[in-house]
């Protein structure tokens, strides 16, 4: 759980000024004067600003340090006090410059010093070792604070754009297998319009065969583009590859090879087969590939299970394994290479899936890749009972 930084300040705040209550009571047992209502009253001032204390450090350091020197010149006991400024020189040296937190520590010394004076004590010796000591520490403190805070806001930013680049390559990865998916379509409206206009006179029932094939394709050809055309107005990017786009035809050969790299997978269809668009089939086969790929890199020697479910309205895949064999040593995070997680929830959200990726509570690594299936699938037989 993470406190609010306004709650936090108020929870320190809260703290410091029970401790000073506490060995404000003990005044009289240390041999200075016992606390009356303004002295309290200073106590309340020197501690109860530091909720704000990251909001406006500077402001609160000289504030606290003002009551701190007030609360010496009665000559109350400065110990009490001395909390809440210590406390602000450090936020000061963890939030601003070090020019300022120089000031502020200064400031500490000096007030350090003359409630030493004020005090008559034996040794000012100790006291100036103290003077000099406790600011030093807590500006070295909040330096290295400050400096840490700084390196984890650059590192944060740097993953950042470093994930901004890695979605953008992907995409573009993307939208060049989708341009092979939208080539396909145009090619088969090409073939199937001349065959329509071959034999649009001696064979009408042909002709209206091939007019509804085009029909379909066109229609799939539109979604896909519509769907490249989405990525590239994120990238501004454009290209195409000239291999084919892989199908789900093709799963049991990834299965095969996949098998000769070491690692035993079982392949498993339920319900009634039937045609999907080639976009929804290269998503479903790059996430297949992508998981079984992890199995070989991270879990050597473990049993996988691919499971292609056709239900009512949707399609899902599944690849599960059982975890690596002990003795056989996995690649190590440092050489995992590429960015397939992020490769698979781009397609996923790019076909408006789902898709969820972790380890299993029986053990090893799960992934679950749930597709809706397109309305022309769903005229092609979509309405399949499980």
């Amino acid at each position: 759980m993470r406190l609010h930084s306004l709650a936090a300040d108020g929870l320190i705040a809260a703290a410091l000024t029970t401790v000073a209550v506490l060995l404000g009571t003990e005044a009289v047992a240390q041999g200075w004067p016992a606390l009356d209502p303004l002295a309290w009253t200073l106590v309340a001032l020197l501690t109860l600003p530091l909720v704000l204390r990251t909001r406006a450090p500077v402001t609160v350091c000289l504030a606290v340090h003002a009551c701190w020197a007030l609360y010496v010149t009665l000559d109350y006991w400065p110990v009490v006090g001395s909390f809440g400024p210590m406390l602000a020189v450090y936020t000061v040296a963890s939030l601003r410059p070090t020019r300022t937190a120089a000031v502020c520590a200064a400031l500490l010394a000096g007030v350090w010093i003359y409630a030493g004076l004020r005090s008559d004590a034996g040794s000012m010796a100790s006291v100036a070792g103290q003077a000099v000591g406790f600011p030093l520490v807590l500006w070295r403190f909040g330096y290295v604070a400050r400096r840490t805070g700084e390196l984890t806001l650059r590192l944060r930013a740097e993953q950042a754009d470093r994930a901004r680049r890695e979605v953008a390559e992907e995409r573009v990865r993307i939208a060049r297998e989708l341009h092979d998916v939208v080539a396909h379509h145009i090619a088969v409206i090409n073939v199937q319009a001349g065959l329509a206009r071959f034999v649009f006179r001696s064979d009408a029932r042909t002709a209206r065969e091939a007019l509804d094939t085009i029909e379909g394709a066109s229609g799939e050809a539109l979604a896909e583009l519509r769907r490249m055309l989405g990525l590239l107005r994120a990238d501004g990017v454009q290209g195409a590859d000239g291999a084919p786009a892989p199908g789900l035809d093709q799963l049991d050969e990834m299965v095969t090879r996949v098998r000769t790299g070491g690692v035993g997978v079982e392949l498993r269809v339920t319900g009634t087969p039937r045609p999907l668009p080639p976009g929804v089939q290269l998503c479903v086969y790059r996430v297949v590939q992508e998981a079984l790929t992890n199995v070989l890199k991270h879990a050597p020697g473990a049993e996988a299970a691919v499971e292609l479910a056709y239900r009512a309205g949707e399609v899902t895949v599944s690849v599960t394994d059982d975890g690596p064999v002990e003795g056989l040593d996995p690649v190590t995070p440092a050489e995992r290479g590429g960015h397939g997680l992020i490769g698979m929830r781009e397609r996923a959200k790019l076909y408006g899936g789902t898709i969820l990726v972790g380890p299993r509570s029986e053990g090893g690594f799960g992934v679950r890749l749930t597709l809706p299936t397109p309305v022309q699938a769903a005229r092609r037989g979509d309405a399949v009972r499980e």
